[in-house]
């Protein structure tokens, strides 16, 4: 995966490998010729609010005046505000286009927090909703080992050992946009948020559409039910370039040596 060099404009070019090539399965994106409009979303999204209104994106300067939060506004209106030309807001798009409830659920977990602390004080639960919103990775694994390999920062075992069990036993699926945002200009210390999803072992055989459908399933009973974003003790920092088939110079073992990146784990102090 090269580096955009004019993320203004709008081009394919590098937005069907790597990280991105999901989204290029899922919405053809290679197809389009310039940016997507807020009404071309129509035909991928199905989603409403906790409250059951249909969810739409609209251009962001009807909310010019707008007083609201960007979370209240999504809560009260069905409406996402979306800047048109802007690859932070379009990734935001086709998350909401994959993981329509959980999006959902977290829009009203803000505003449930935001009426228990208000908009100046953000609760350890809002800090990890907002963390995982915008940095998560869903890593779905079939083998509890994963999470602890991963967990415990190592990386030469996860990634270079077992590196053919990248899409077999353990897949990665991308929820946060800014991620996405950051993978258009990726440099070396670039890391997200992993949250561990246990999946049946022939997750991987279905659809990709089913696939992203059942761990949006799973994504909103570990939230809503389990409370997994209690605070941000289940997120696991992931070197996004570390992961297999996310940049091809990691086919080369020898990127993995460099620790200022690929960090070992701080021993807890006694």
């Amino acid at each position: 995966m090269k580096r955009f060099t004019a993320p203004e404009q709008w081009s394919t070019q590098y937005l069907t490998t790597g990280a991105f090539s999901d989204l290029a399965t899922l919405f053809k994106i290679d197809k389009l010729s310039d940016w997507p409009s807020c009404q071309w979303f129509s035909q991928y999204l199905n989603a409403e609010t906790s409250q059951g209104t249909a969810i739409s994106f609209v251009e962001d300067e009807k909310f010019a005046d707008e007083t609201r939060y960007y979370e209240q506004i999504i809560f009260e209106t069905g409406q996402v505000p979306t800047r048109q030309q802007n690859w932070h807001d379009l990734f935001g798009g086709f998350i909401w286009c994959l993981f329509p409830k959980t999006k959902a659920l977290i829009n009203h977990q803000h505003i449930e927090e935001i009426k228990l602390h208000g908009l100046k004080e953000r609760s350890k639960h809002r800090n990890a909703l907002t963390l995982f919103d915008e940095c998560g990775v869903v890593l779905a694994i079939t083998e509890q080992s994963w999470q602890q390999q991963l967990r415990d920062h190592q990386w030469q075992q996860a990634f270079v050992e077992q590196r053919e069990q990248w899409g077999k036993s353990i897949r990665p699926f991308m929820f946060g946009h800014a991620n996405y945002e950051m993978l258009t200009q990726p440099y070396i210390g670039l890391t997200g948020k992993a949250l561990f999803v246990i999946v049946p072992n022939d997750i991987f055989c279905k659809d990709l559409s089913e696939q992203y459908a059942y761990l949006d399933q799973r994504l909103y009973e570990m939230i809503k039910v389990d409370d997994c974003l209690r605070d941000n003790k289940n997120l696991s920092p992931l070197p996004l370039l570390g992961v297999p088939g996310w940049w091809t110079d990691n086919e080369n073992p020898e990127f993995y040596s460099n620790t200022d990146y690929f960090r070992p784990k701080r021993r807890k102090r006694t």
